[in-house]
């Protein structure tokens, strides 16, 4: 089997050959080749190839399922800059902000067209199952993110909900890139299943380390400022199990930390990381992200495959959880 350096370069190069430079209008294709040449981990193509490997020893059966996730993923975070008003992703200026809102949302349109236009390249027998899959991951993409949206006007939101919400925006991608990569690659549906539950464990446990590290994380690893979710009141699992927590004092310290101004930003930071770390929040929400680790080993242990397949994937989780850290 492949590593995962050697199927990332090969769906890098895959990328890199779509012909949006040639079409035209430039105003609408550009911004797609643009926003796809900002590269990433590929952790969800790179997965299907992997999952579709596993099965039948080759990964290029599934490569225009997995050119179709990376594209709609890509997509995905357009639109999510532009709601969020970022100016940046991956270092470089977004594509609302460079080109406008306007454009932002017409070639996200379009990109969401040329994912189904990979898509249908697969095999046409295999159609017919992959493609409710594919349009049920891209629903439950957009509720979660109506979710997140939700979530930020209001001043409660349950555990239940908040896990819910990263299954649906976070999780059921990943899952389902692993699924779709089975089933191209011959694997039974129960099997495909399988990883499909594994997947949604190990998108769940790396939502909650991506909690855990925008407030405990090394900025030089990471590559970014430290506690951005705090100055904007994010609703993380952090924030959400210090808000059932904090009583007396310290819930008047949390919620007086929270209005404070953006221009109290290393404050407000410096004030909720101590209530964290007064109530003992971290090692609460570490646990909670172990308890998904280990439901996803259950869930790969459960594979009728050989072993040392399955170790391959594991390896691979292991690596990219270890290069977040």
């Amino acid at each position: 089997m492949h590593t995962f350096e050697e199927l990332r370069d090969r769906i890098e190069q895959k990328i890199a050959e779509q012909p949006y430079a040639l079409r035209r209008p430039d105003g609408l294709f550009h911004p797609i080749s643009y926003i796809l040449s900002l590269g990433g981990k590929r952790i969800r193509p790179t997965l299907t190839c992997i999952a579709c490997e596993m099965y039948c020893d080759d990964y290029l059966p599934a490569m225009e399922v997995a050119l179709a996730l990376e594209t709609y993923h890509n997509f995905t975070l357009l639109h999510d800059d532009l709601m969020d008003r970022s100016s940046m992703r991956r270092g470089k200026e977004t594509v609302h902000h460079r080109w406008g809102d306007n454009t932002a949302i017409l070639s996200g349109d379009a990109m969401t067209i040329a994912a189904y236009e990979h898509l249908a390249k697969v095999d046409k027998d295999l159609l017919p199952v992959l493609l409710p899959l594919f349009n049920q991951m891209a629903m439950e993409i957009c509720q979660g993110q109506q979710y997140d949206m939700d979530f930020e006007g209001r001043e409660e939101v349950t555990e239940e909900e908040y896990l819910e919400m990263i299954r649906l925006k976070t999780a059921v991608l990943l899952a389902t890139a692993l699924k779709m990569g089975a089933i191209v690659g011959g694997a039974a549906i129960g099997e495909a299943e399988i990883l499909y539950r594994y997947g949604i464990h190990v998108g769940l446990a790396f939502q909650l380390e991506d909690d855990l590290l925008d407030v405990y994380g090394d900025p030089i690893i990471l590559g970014k400022r430290i506690g951005d979710d705090i100055a904007c009141n994010k609703k993380t699992m952090l924030l959400i199990k210090a808000l059932n927590m904090a009583e007396g004092e310290e819930q008047a310290i949390l919620h007086e930390a929270l209005s404070m101004p953006e221009s109290q930003r290393e404050e407000k930071i410096r004030v909720v990381t101590g209530v964290y770390n007064r109530l003992g929040v971290r090692a609460i929400v570490e646990d909670l992200m172990d308890q998904h680790n280990t439901l996803a080993e259950e869930a790969l242990s459960e594979l009728s495959l050989d072993q040392g397949r399955a170790n391959v994937l594991r390896g691979l989780v292991d690596t990219l959880r270890n290069r977040k850290s």
